[in-house]
């Protein structure tokens, strides 16, 4: 083999993922991924499948590091982190918004009905937009996307109707859409870090809080909540995304590894997330917590033209796409 056709070899083997000859083993690369989610959660479990795929698929050369329970700090924490490039990963959703105005989508109430819709929105051509946004704003880079139940609102009185909210107080994450929204049906928001929201039902603070059942499980508030209120007001997903600085320092070798490690997690956690769903109910029904079928159409109502005002003027063409998906 003469010297030009052996360097196109080493090259060709150097950008193959997991194919590279130890003799050209590139660097070890640690990533460290905080997530709010505690270690029972379908979200945790499937990001320890990505550090298991990406250790496979590196020769153990990249090391992702999980931590849950917000012990690299709280989302937002972990957000600017990662733009100053002092945190490398996260899971992270329409919190994105405070940078980048299309990831409100994500969360518009009503807007998104079904998990089969959610898949055509967060798979294809919009979704393609939001992250490219997102890139260029938030500098932060989404490799891949979670499954999110429908967000739920907890409570110690049943609310089957906007009007049985009646000036409840209501923790929300830092969204303005769900600030926006819980005003209109007659609540009281309060923005609030997930972190302090148990003690905040416990002593009072607040009244109820509103999450898909797998935070609601995770975080305990069957222990001072009572009712589970189905108004499924948001379906949507969440990413697994990456500091935009940190990708750029990897290989074209590493990303590729990263990407497909992230997709593998992503059909994993698919697999996990219907039975999750059911088991989740059961559980939390166990633990005393009853179900309440809300008038969802009652809310989609009075809800929709708040969450369709919050939204920014160049959001909105994409938000009447997404409202004329039905999967």
């Amino acid at each position: 083999m003469d010297r030009r056709t052996l360097i196109a070899a080493t090259a060709a083997a150097l950008a193959a993922p997991g194919l590279a000859s130890p003799g050209f083993a590139q660097g070890r690369v640690t990533l460290r991924l905080g997530h709010l989610a505690n270690d029972q959660n379908v979200w945790h479990r499937a990001c320890l499948h990505l550090a298991e795929q990406a250790r496979a698929l590196s020769n153990g050369r990249i090391d992702v590091q999980v931590f849950p329970n917000e012990t690299l700090g709280r989302e937002m924490d972990v957000i600017n982190g990662m733009q100053l490039g002092t945190a490398d990963m996260t899971i992270t959703g329409e919190s994105l918004q405070n940078w980048a105005p299309l990831a409100s989508l994500l969360a518009v109430p009503y807007a998104v009905t079904s998990i089969q819709q959610m898949d055509v929105v967060a798979g294809g051509p919009i979704g393609q937009q939001i992250n490219a946004e997102i890139v260029t704003r938030a500098r932060v880079r989404p490799l891949g996307y979670f499954a999110r139940g429908p967000r739920n609102l907890t409570a110690n009185r049943a609310i089957r109707t906007p009007e049985e909210i009646n000036g409840l107080r209501l923790r929300v994450p830092n969204v303005p859409v769900f600030v926006s929204v819980w005003q209109a049906l007659g609540a009281r928001p309060t923005p609030m870090a997930f972190g302090e929201v148990f003690t905040s039902l416990q002593n009072g603070t607040i009244d109820g809080q509103e999450n898909p059942l797998a935070l609601i499980r995770s975080a305990n508030f069957n222990e001072v909540q009572r009712f589970v209120n189905r108004t499924e007001h948001v379906w949507s997903w969440i990413y697994i995304a990456i500091s935009e600085r940190r990708w750029q320092g990897l290989s074209a070798a590493d990303r590729d590894i990263m990407a497909e490690a992230v997709r593998r997690a992503q059909a994993f956690e698919r697999t996990l997330f219907v039975e999750d769903e059911r088991s989740l109910e059961a559980d939390l029904k166990a633990k005393g917590m009853t179900f309440v079928d809300s008038d969802q159409a009652a809310f989609a109502a009075r809800a929709r033209p708040a969450a369709i005002a919050s939204v920014r003027a160049e959001a909105k063409p994409l938000l009447e796409q997404i409202m004329a998906i039905r999967a």
